[in-house]
Order: structure tokens, then C-alpha cells, then sequence
């Protein structure tokens, strides 16, 4: 009779062998657990004299990073090291790490265990992002648009009381007032420059055109309104 066996557990000693391999080929003389340190490697290609820390982990987590930054007080030359699986989710789990690690300074090695092949994902350097200027100039200018503060931080996007919604609260109470009206004087009495094309665009569901240039509110919007 024939027994199924089953896989072993991956240890944390599994990843050092083929790590330590690696280091040595690029020049460095390799030793395990010196101090709190997994791996410790000095020389190198460059001899740069800076002790490359690398620290083995079977599965990235919160607690590996911090191990990580903890290490930077040491070294800039830290990487954190887990073994390579496959899959979509894990490899789009290695990406957005590899992400985190670039922008706290630290490297990202995995390590096949079938065959021991290392790989570095990302090198340890200094963090330097790239702005993004239509994202900044797009958070700048809805909070000049924002009239007051109306939405609690951490409020999900379906409570948020954004500029564009407070125009079209303006409008819509207009058009309550007064009726029927012609964009143009529901521009001029509400301040909203755009009122035309908001009434138009009809994003809410909250007008209803009655003819050319003219809009009232729609019976959704007169609901929302009063509610």
C-alpha cells in the first residue's frame, strides 16, 4: 500500500544555502546569525567595506519589514529574502513589496528552493519619488473648491461631500426655488460657473432638460434635496 506524503515545511535555514551561494559569487565572505543578523556578508566585488545584511523570512509580512528598517542602523545594504512562489496573486504580491522596499531603502532577494535560484528584485537605495504634478495640482485645487469641510477623513467615497457635489446641491436648491431656468441665471444667482454643463452632464440624475439652455430639477433631484 502506497502512502502520500506530504510537503515539507519551508524553513527560514532552507533560503541560506542558495543565498549564501550567491553572495559568494559575487565576491563576499558569508556567515549566518552573527548577532540578531540572519546573514552577514563582507567584501564584494566593489569591497566597499559596508556589511551587506540580508534577512530570510519563508513569506513576506509587516514584521520582515520592520526587521528590515530595524537593520538600516547598521547597514544600507539590506536586503529581506523569501522564496519565490508562483501564481498571479503572489507575483502581484512581490510587485507592490518591491514597491514598499524601494521606498524605505531596502533590497528584495527570493529564492527558487527547486533549483536555488536567487533573484534581486530591488537594490537598497535612498527612496527619491517622482512627483506627480496632475495629482497634486488635481488635490490643491478641489480643496480650494471645497466650501467648508463637510467629510470626515476615512469617510468612504459613497459619504464624501466633494466641491463638484456642493455645486450641484446649489443648483439643484436654485432650480427648487425658481423653477424651470435658463442656465445662464442659474450660473449668475448660484455662483457655480459651470452650472450649464453640471445640469447637462446630469451626472446625479438630479435635472431634466425642458428645452434649449433651460433645466429643472428632475424628481430625483428633488428628493435628494428634501431629504
Amino acid at each position: 500500500m502506497s502512502t502520500s506524503s506530504t510537503p515539507a515545511k519551508i524553513k527560514e535555514t532552507d533560503l541560506y544555502g542558495p543565498v549564501k551561494a550567491f553572495l559568494e559569487g559575487q565576491g563576499y565572505e558569508v556567515k549566518g546569525e552573527i548577532g540578531a543578523v540572519d546573514v552577514l556578508a563582507l567584501g564584494g566585488e566593489g569591497q566597499s567595506g559596508e556589511p551587506l545584511i540580508v534577512e530570510l523570512k519563508t513569506a513576506f509580512s509587516l514584521s520582515l519589514f520592520h526587521q528590515g528598517v530595524a537593520r538600516l542602523s547598521v547597514s544600507d545594504l539590506v536586503y529581506v529574502a523569501v522564496p519565490y512562489q508562483s501564481g498571479k496573486r503572489w507575483r502581484a504580491g512581490l510587485k507592490a513589496n518591491v514597491t514598499l522596499a524601494r521606498r524605505i531603502g531596502l533590497g528584495i532577494m527570493t529564492v527558487r528552493l527547486e533549483d536555488g535560484l536567487v533573484q534581486v528584485h530591488c537594490d537598497p537605495v535612498p527612496y527619491a519619488p517622482r512627483k506627480n504634478a496632475k495629482r497634486k495640482t488635481a488635490l490643491l485645487k478641489e480643496f480650494a473648491k471645497r466650501s467648508g469641510d463637510p467629510s470626515k477623513g476615512g469617510a468612504t467615497r459613497a459619504g464624501l461631500v466633494t466641491a463638484y457635489r456642493q455645486d450641484a446641491i446649489k443648483i439643484a436648491a436654485h432650480l427648487a426655488d425658481h423653477g424651470a431656468s435658463r442656465g445662464t441665471d442659474v450660473r449668475n444667482a448660484t455662483g457655480v460657473a459651470r452650472a450649464t454643463t453640471m445640469m447637462r452632464d446630469n451626472h446625479y440624475g438630479w435635472f431634466e432638460k425642458v428645452t434649449t439652455g433651460v433645466y429643472d430639477l428632475s424628481d430625483t433631484g428633488r428628493a435628494a434635496i428634501e431629504s
